[in-house]
């Protein structure tokens, strides 16, 4: 029961992907419904069969942190600058750098952390962009919802596609 099913809230918006046996257990405790399933069916131990959700959606709507108070993860940094370095475009040796270094004063934000190959971390060193004459290629933001299910779930199936086209 290892399958990833996409949830969305009661406004239908994607707001995670979470496992198939979390997701059989919201459907039974009837705190979401099942939007999407497969053709194969769950057996439960008692013999009854039950739905193989794909896609649930939550019955009631639930507050979601705003993005900038999402935890920073690699991951969710290198998704969201596209797996590009944002000094030089690199896409291998990929580390996290500080636009504003914390020696600095630099925070461990959403707006000062940019995905940076190993050669420009390197170089840039405690420096700030301008001191050594570059740019960034994108400024640094909070991440778009999607960037979170493309961390969750970097295979997606194809019955999600609706539910994400924003």
């Amino acid at each position: 029961m290892s399958q990833q099913v996409l949830v969305l809230n009661a406004s239908y918006e994607p707001i995670n992907v979470c496992s198939m046996q979390r997701a059989v257990v919201l459907v039974l405790k009837e705190k979401a419904e099942v939007l999407e399933r497969a053709a194969r069916r769950l057996r439960s131990a008692a013999g009854a069969l039950l739905d193989r959700p794909l896609v649930i959606r939550l019955r009631y709507y639930i507050r979601v942190p705003r993005n900038e108070a999402r935890k920073i993860s690699r991951r969710a940094v290198f998704a969201r600058d596209g797996y590009l370095c944002q000094y030089c475009g690199a896409t291998s040796q990929l580390t996290l750098d500080h636009v504003v270094p914390r020696s600095r004063g630099g925070r461990s934000s959403w707006d000062n952390v940019v995905t940076c190959c190993s050669p420009c971390n390197l170089s840039k060193g405690s420096r700030l962009p301008e001191e050594i004459g570059w740019s960034l290629r994108r400024a640094p933001r909070p991440p778009r919802p999607d960037v979170f299910i493309s961390v969750a779930a970097p295979r997606k199936p194809r019955i999600w596609e609706p539910y994400l086209l924003a």
